[in-house]
């Protein structure tokens, strides 16, 4: 596993590749995409702290927990790259195309990756592939 367990140490991981990135210091290939997200995010850099990162963030409350969301993002990004599910490759430079925007389009399918794991996780069963690459298709 890339990350590990524990959620300190993968919000470290996002801590730490910001804090790197932003002192130009030679990133890993995978720093460098955390990076690269976070860089897509203005909006998280001020709680990418190591005094915030164990901060709870409550969907009740209307909250998003920024570390799911860019992580929902290297997922989709890693998909993309080695289209997996097959399709997702092309379909997301359809939805690029339409959108006019990539990181547009990595929301809307964001959105149906985050469905897709609710209800794998609801249902106890693997995700459905298939059907997470029907709802792209869609949009």
């Amino acid at each position: 596993m890339i990350f590990g367990q524990d959620r300190g140490e993968l919000r470290q991981m996002y801590v730490d590749a910001w804090k790197k990135s932003s002192m130009k210091i030679v990133l890993s290939p995978l720093e460098a995409q955390i990076a690269k997200v976070i860089e897509d995010h203005p909006e998280y850099h001020e709680m990418l702290t190591e005094e915030k990162i164990d901060k709870d963030f409550i969907p009740e409350g209307g909250q998003t927990n920024p570390f799911l969301h860019m992580g929902l993002h290297l997922a989709i990004r890693d998909q993309v790259s080695t289209n997996r599910p097959s399709g997702i490759a092309s379909a997301f430079e359809k939805l690029c195309a339409k959108t006019g925007d990539a990181h547009k389009a990595e929301h809307l399918v964001l959105e149906c990756l985050a469905e897709t794991l609710w209800e794998a996780q609801r249902n106890n069963t693997a995700p459905d592939e298939a059907a997470y690459l029907v709802k792209i298709l869609d949009l």
